[in-house]
């Protein structure tokens, strides 16, 4: 039923379809905030639990300076990666950025045993990598400097971490000849 002086809608119908419409919108929020508190993704800001590795440098001068050098952020695939905090106990000298599959830096780790002469080496920005291909990662490890330096990423990464990477390497840390022993 129409008002009949103007041919608007009555106003008990105009104030029903007030309520109906902020209903909708409260509970798309509701929805849309309660269901990213149940995914799976981890937040962003939580400690990022790791497993200790074997790292007899890690405590070295070398890994301490890369450490102190490596950015809070890296960029993979077009996503910012955010530097995250550990878990206790955490490892020295290692780092990670981003959620879900983040990247992680391991400094000061033993001669990776992949590593032979006939090993075949990628040089990224003047750093020498050398690629062990995981399950859904791929573990690049830098040969050239005088500790070993791990670099895990997953797949999906693509390759802004290591060109970073090896530009804060390659500018903090010296290239010394390749050690197979």
């Amino acid at each position: 039923m129409a008002d009949t002086d103007t041919g608007a809608p009555p106003k008990p119908l105009l104030i029903a379809a007030a309520c109906l419409a902020i209903l909708l919108v409260a509970g798309v929020a509701v929805f849309g905030l309660t269901r990213g508190a149940d995914s799976d993704t981890p937040v962003a800001d939580g400690p990022l639990p790791l497993v200790p590795v074997p790292a007899p440098q890690s405590g070295s001068p070398e890994c301490a300076k890369l450490i102190g050098a490596l950015p809070h952020e890296l960029t993979s695939s077009g996503t910012t990666l955010v530097r995250r905090t550990l878990a206790d106990p955490a490892p020295e000298a290692t780092v990670g950025w981003g959620t879900g599959d983040p990247v992680v830096l391991r400094c000061g780790l033993g001669k990776p045993p992949e590593l032979t002469q006939t090993s075949q080496l990628r040089t990224i920005n003047g750093v020498q990598w050398l690629q062990v291909e995981g399950e859904g990662t791929a573990t690049w490890f830098v040969v050239d400097r005088p500790v070993y330096t791990a670099l895990t990423v997953p797949n999906t990464a693509g390759t802004g971490p290591l060109q970073t990477v090896s530009d804060v390497i390659a500018a903090n840390l010296p290239a010394v000849p390749l050690r197979f022993s």
